[in-house]
């Protein structure tokens, strides 16, 4: 008998696999980046389809097995709703963690970023999202070691909240904060 895992994730992305199923790219709290298969989530009658959507964040039940992770429950926690400029900003913040992040590893710093940057984008208006994308990208950098707190000279990284302080902050020192996400990017080589 397998051993069931209840945790909180933000869904990545996703991809089609078979004539029903799909699979997730989750970062969770407990286990980092996790690709987990749902069964028949692509058929009308499935429950768990509303709440795996890219970029929302859910409670989760995962499984796992000989063959990986599976989903065995989801209920979404928060959505983007009707601020699509914010979910499109959200997807590029994901799809930059996909690229960078290789394998299973916790870490809690990355998952509260993902967790706060999702919350402030589904909330926030046109004006602020350019400035809540700059500093989450510096945040996922800084989380994973391509960006060090002394580069930057601010003290941005050193928690994850996206008050009005924080954006402010981030407007003073935005050609700084560029020019190190750029050279840090381009460092990786991926």
């Amino acid at each position: 008998m397998y051993q069931k895992y209840q945790t909180e994730a933000v869904i990545l992305g996703s991809r089609e696999r078979g004539e029903a199923d799909r699979v997730f790219a989750l970062y969770t709290r407990d286990f980092g980046l996790v690709w987990a298969r749902a069964s028949g989530v692509r058929r009308e009658y499935s429950k768990m389809r509303y709440a795996l959507q890219t970029g929302v964040y859910i409670q989760t039940g995962l499984v796992r097995g000989k063959r990986g992770w599976r989903l065995a429950g989801a209920s979404a926690a928060r959505q983007f709703g009707g601020n699509a400029p914010g979910a499109l900003v959200f997807a590029r913040i994901c799809k930059l963690v996909m690229r960078l992040v290789q394998g299973e590893e916790q870490n809690a710093y990355l998952f509260e970023t993902l967790a706060d940057a999702q919350a402030t984008l589904s909330a926030s208006t046109h004006t602020i999202l350019p400035t809540v994308e700059i500093v989450s990208a510096a945040r996922v950098l800084y989380a994973l070691g391509y960006l060090s707190e002394d580069a930057l000279g601010s003290a941005l990284l050193t928690h994850t909240a996206y008050g009005a302080e924080q954006l402010a902050e981030v407007e003073k020192r935005r050609a700084a904060l560029l020019t190190s996400i750029n050279k840090a990017l381009t460092e990786t080589q991926l």
